[in-house]
């Protein structure tokens, strides 16, 4: 029984025993209000409940009232990762409270905002508190945050997850911030260790369970050795399986709606019209999109829990149902197993949305939702094993994403590079540094010349606070310059919204915008032109108008048409000025431009699609690309000569190119560049010329010093000469760029120069050249090249000797100081060998008496003496010797 100490009084804002009444969250109202209740502050709370459960109806009320119980003033601000699940949450509270929407409980989302001054309970997007947190860092009406569904790791959770963390060590002891972090799948122990009690121990772990009905697996893989992902994306063939699929469990499944899992609109609107198509418009099923897109008043139809449908309901979704929704009714859900993702290819310099296949994570949470009302089942359009082999969670964002909202986000907080931000996990460095790069182009941030600190500009802040993208917002005030404020305005709404530019033609889309004039559009065309403090100027006519300002955004995209596309593949190819490649859909309007501005790429491995884009022209292509625009001269060195060439760039793009005679400078650089392109030894083709075999020699003897004794001698390995040019060869390389062969350069004086001294001095005895053996010969090592020496291993000289040159020897010789053995490759008199050994004592006792047996009768004319090592060394033959005694 619920202890009557914790019941709120009647000037608690609400009932819970309302609120809760009947949800399996229930037992967390005690809970929450016991916690810490002798202090009633700072609470630090992990709650982990499955889906359906209810927990998002039932902690923010708790918290809400915790709060005023505590004698605090101030609301509670509960985040979702979208704006329909916010909408929704919001207005399934108000409804238990019996209230308006908008009064006790409000929402706020991007071009929507529902509350007043007697809100207590506001649900909002995660960007839309991040941006509060950003313009007003002391939040001082919020009493305490709710962050919801924080296990789908998105960027700006993430972001929001620190920054209240941080507030809260700000607030003094009478003003102190609840913070508590929600998922039905979260790491318990991962998030309760990131968000410490004011104590420093791990947060409480609140957790509530579900009544659990069963859930039946099925298996729908695409048949043979067919993909759902092929260059282009989604293949129409998967798109086709999962339509067919739908179709089939209806007919064997006469029970209850079905929720189908798809990766985005585009996909869902060729779905909607092949199963509208097979169904038939009197068929009494009704097929109903529901994505981030899909208008307000059609979200809170099909998520109402009083059901208004007359007809067996296919609802086709994005992931926005897959966690903090329910939609009532299901009882079947159709996964196609596939999930968009954001990525930056720092490589490419290409960030998007890639589809890939979904984790095992994901398709649970999917599943779930045919489970929630009773039992359901699940049917997945891939097979056991492919499910068996996806990954166990969605990678986190702040690993995969673009960082440049988000660094300047920490920027204006104080904390460029989220040092002191307590983050989940810290900012890739890579990206870190791609985003910085992108930032100080815009002029958002600049660097300190004392100590290179990062410092956010004014600039920077008016970008951070427009709830678009500092690209766009950088475009948007440079663009109204150029084509007037209410075309820019109108152009970058249009880039930020989610509406589908058909045949990647941004163009198109905006006229379609301008007809159909969608409330989110215009609301956020208003907002745009309330922040432009230029004065108008006249309107640039379409289409270049759309060129420019997505240009001026994206100046990395530009892009010249390459060669033109095959019908049946894609359309025509374009050079981007980042350097990659990317293609026109099949039969964009588009296809025939020489020049692109473009807005979005979508990634397929090594292939990039473009999906928005407009035309340009050269001229105006130049003007938004800024530093970009280059002017070098850029000098070859090929067949012993140098040309030249004075070239303009757009980035990767070449503009133009015009031969021009060359400068001693040019020609100088252009041999070291070509050599740093081959390294030394294949420039001058060290292993396969003889007049270079002295350096080839020395290379090796260093080689050998350098690995076994180290410093001072030196790294003599060809990717260090390569990347030491300047140090040893610089007098050769002006000889080179005088006309001189390579086969006429003393590389082995130029090698010499980088001898240590005085050590250099004990060269010949650490490291000869030639080695005496008992014969009387001084016969040449062969020494090995510094590349094959590994880790673990030295690789030791060779001798390569006449066995009978080596009468008498016991002692095996060795090299730099005795560490190094030297390999004796033991000949016969016709140079042919005989043995490989690095002991002789054993080689004489073991192995010598075989060698002879099988060799004095071939070579009858040299001495095989039984004893070797009482025999006189010699290079001579038997009848030489004798007369040598004579």
């Amino acid at each position: 029984m619920r202890d009557p100490n914790l019941i709120p009084s009647s000037n608690s804002p609400f009932d819970l025993a309302v609120v809760a009444a009947g949800l399996p969250a229930a037992p967390l109202v005690d809970e929450l209000l016991a916690a810490d209740a002798a202090q009633a502050v700072g609470l630090r709370g992990v709650v982990i409940a499955p889906p359906g459960t209810g927990k998002t109806t039932v902690v923010p009320p708790t918290i809400a009232n915790r709060v005023l119980a505590s004698g605090r003033s101030g609301k509670v601000v509960v985040t979702q990762p979208r704006r329909m699940a916010a909408r929704a949450a919001a207005r399934r509270l108000a409804q238990l409270t019996g209230t308006r929407l908008g009064e006790l409980v409000g929402y706020s989302v991007r071009g929507d905002r529902r509350v007043s001054a007697t809100t207590v309970v506001e649900f909002v997007t995660t960007g839309v508190l991040l941006r509060r947190l950003v313009n007003d860092p002391e939040a001082a009406d919020v009493a305490a945050v709710v962050l919801d569904e924080v296990h789908e790791r998105q960027l700006d959770t993430d972001l929001v997850f620190g920054l209240v963390q941080q507030l809260a060590e700000l607030r003094s002891a009478d003003d102190p911030l609840d913070i508590v972090v929600m998922s039905a799948t979260l790491e318990a122990d991962f998030w309760a260790a990131r968000l410490p009690q004011p104590d420093g121990q791990p947060a409480r772990l609140f957790e509530a369970h579900a009544v659990t009905y069963p859930l039946t697996e099925h298996w729908a893989p695409l048949p043979g050795t067919q993909r759902a992902l092929d260059a282009r994306g989604v293949s129409p063939q998967f798109l086709d399986h999962v339509t067919g699929t739908i179709l089939t469990t209806m007919d064997q499944e006469s029970d209850g709606d079905v929720l189908v899992f798809l990766p985005g609109g585009r996909e869902i609107d060729r779905v909607a019209r092949q199963l509208e198509d097979r169904l038939g418009r009197a068929a009494a099923r009704e097929v109903l999109p529901l994505l981030g897109s899909t208008p307000a008043a059609q979200q809170d139809r099909i998520l109402s829990p009083d059901r208004t449908y007359p007809h067996r309901r296919v609802v086709l979704a994005t992931n926005v149902a897959e966690s903090s929704l329910t939609v009532p009714g299901v009882r079947i859900v159709v996964d196609a197993g596939l999930d968009r993702q954001s990525r930056l290819d720092t490589v490419r310099g290409v960030s998007g949305l890639v589809t890939v296949g979904a984790a095992k994570s994901a398709m649970t949470q999917r599943a779930g939702r045919a489970a929630r009302e009773g039992p359901g089942l699940v049917v997945r359009c891939l097979s056991d094993a492919e499910y068996a082999a996806r990954p166990a969670h969605r990678p986190a964002e702040i690993h995969t994403a673009d960082l440049t909202q988000a660094v300047l986000d920490l920027a204006c907080w104080g904390a460029p590079d989220g040092s002191g931000v307590p983050l989940p996990e810290p900012l890739p460095a890579r990206s870190f540094t791609s985003a910085v790069e992108v930032l100080t182009q815009l002029g958002a941030l600049t660097r300190q010349d004392a100590d290179g600190t990062l410092q956010v500009t004014p600039l920077g802040r008016r970008l951070a606070q427009l709830p678009v993208d500092p690209r766009l917002g950088r475009a948007l005030f440079d663009g109204a310059e150029f084509v007037g404020a209410r075309r820019a305005a109108e152009i970058v709404a249009a880039l930020t919204s989610e509406q589908r530019a058909e045949g990647a033609d941004l163009g198109q889309l905006i006229r379609r915008l301008r007809a159909d004039r969608p409330k989110r559009w215009t609301d956020d065309i208003r907002r745009l032109l309330a922040v432009l403090e230029e004065p108008s100027v006249s309107e640039m006519n379409d289409p270049l108008a759309y060129g420019i300002v997505t240009a001026l955004a994206f100046p990395q995209q530009i892009a010249r048409r390459r060669k033109p596309g095959t019908p049946k593949a894609s359309g025509d190819e374009y050079l981007l000025a980042s350097g990659t490649a990317a293609a026109l859909p099949r039969g964009s309007s588009l296809n025939g431009c020489q020049w692109l501005a473009v807005a979005d790429v979508t990634l397929h491995g090594d292939r990039a699609i473009i999906r928005t884009a407009a035309e340009l022209d050269q001229d105006h292509a130049e003007l938004a690309a800024g530093p970009l625009l280059t002017h070098e001269t850029q000098a070859r060195f090929v067949d012993g000569k140098v040309s030249a060439r004075a070239v303009r760039r757009l980035g990767a793009i070449e503009l133009s190119s015009t031969p021009i005679p060359p400068t001693a400078q040019h020609t100088r650089a252009a041999v070291a560049a070509e050599i740093r392109r081959d390294g030394v030894v294949a420039f001058f083709s060290v292993d396969t010329t003889r007049q270079h075999a002295g350096f080839k020699t020395l290379r090796g003897r260093l080689g050998v010093l350098h690995r076994v004794l180290g410093a001072p001698w030196p790294d003599v390995s060809d990717e260090a000469l390569t990347q030491r040019l300047e140090e040893w060869l610089a007098p050769e390389l002006e000889q080179l760029a005088g006309g001189v062969r390579t086969d006429r350069i003393d590389l082995t004086g130029a090698l010499r120069r980088v001898l240590p001294w005085p050590e250099a001095a004990s060269l010949d005895e650490l490291a000869p050249e030639r080695l005496h053996v008992p014969s009387g010969s001084a016969i040449r090592l062969d020494w090995p090249s510094p590349e094959q020496h590994t880790d673990e291993e030295v690789a030791a000289p060779v001798l390569a000797v006449k066995l009978q040159e080596c009468f008498g020897w016991t002692t095996s010789p060795t090299v730099a100081d005795g560490r190094v053995p030297v390999v004796l490759h033991l000949l016969s008199p016709a140079r042919r060998p005989l043995a490989i050994t690095t002991d002789l004592t054993n080689f004489w006792q073991n192995v010598y008496p075989q060698v002879r047996a099988e060799n004095r009768g071939r070579y009858v004319k040299h001495p095989w003496p039984e004893d070797p090592l009482a025999a006189t060394a010699t290079a001579k033959t038997n009848r030489a010797l004798r007369n040598t005694k004579r």
